[in-house]
């Protein structure tokens, strides 16, 4: 009895100071949601780690030797895209594991060119007025053999919602491209978009040619919108110097507009007729 009586004791002293423990680590819960100022366009600038190397080679006997030549570590401009598969939501269903056809960038690969490109966050401000956009005008991307993917880092679920939420109210209605997930924010990291601090990415966009080789990336900052309109303009000059490798596509050049030859007395004939 006396071990019992001591054993009561005892549970009673820990019960009553774990209760004074609890008390005392409790904190008061906000029902508002503060966004960061540098979700408005105003972070604070940081210094990659990561070293890049570019070196350029010019040949001095023929054209088109202008070679890039960037470092692995970061997706930049002359560089294989990094390969990723994951989740998606497109059609108002998810594309996941479950039915064994997540989407993958290597599945492009010989067969089409792709636009991908990264925004913060579902449920916000300039992001939904960028994807509606691109979905608008997808068959446009369709008609040059093109596809778009959209990328943040929420999941599926919530991408999901979105999607199902009327554009009236703020959200996307159908798409006609799908929208990947990236909660483990390991693309995001991969394309050198990623805001470490955040945990969310920049607006970086990138296009991405038939050999998986990425031609052309924008970053933007949080608060500013990219343009449809220059988007397809600069695919359109991609794919038409890489089917006149002899060519190459001036300020704003369009589709039908005059070329210029890479050569010092060639080109005069393009700088006579403008």
């Amino acid at each position: 009895m006396a071990c019992s009586a001591t054993s009561t004791t005892l549970i009673s002293s820990i019960a009553a100071a774990a209760a004074t423990t609890t008390k005392s680590m409790a904190f008061p819960i906000s029902k508002n949601i503060t966004l960061p100022n540098s979700f408005f366009g105003t972070r604070k600038s940081f210094q990659s780690r990561v070293p890049r190397s570019i070196s350029l080679n010019r040949g001095s006997h023929s054209r088109n030797t202008f070679v890039v030549k960037a470092s692995s570590e970061l997706p930049l401009v002359g560089n294989i895209a990094p390969d990723f598969e994951a989740e998606a939501v497109f059609d108002q269903e998810f594309i996941n594991v479950l039915c064994a056809d997540n989407v993958k960038l290597s599945d492009y690969i010989g067969k089409k060119y792709v636009i991908l490109f990264f925004y913060p966050l579902d449920f916000t401000f300039v992001c939904p007025t960028e994807i509606t956009a691109f979905s608008d005008r997808h068959e446009e991307f369709e008609q040059i053999n093109t596809e778009v993917l959209g990328v943040s880092i929420d999941s599926v679920f919530s991408h999901l919602a979105w999607v199902q939420t009327d554009r009236k109210s703020g959200g996307l209605g159908d798409l006609k491209y799908p929208l990947i997930s990236d909660v483990t924010k390991s693309i995001s990291k991969s394309y050198g978009v990623l805001i470490p601090d955040q945990g969310v990415a920049l607006r970086g966009l990138f296009i991405i040619d038939k050999e998986g080789v990425i031609q052309h990336s924008t970053i933007n900052n949080l608060a500013i919108g990219r343009s449809v309109d220059e988007t397809k303009r600069t695919l359109q000059a991609l794919q038409y110097v890489q089917e006149n490798p002899d060519e190459v596509c001036p300020a704003g050049w369009k589709p039908g507009e005059k070329s210029m030859k890479p050569d010092p007395k060639l080109s005069k004939d393009y700088f006579a007729a403008i």
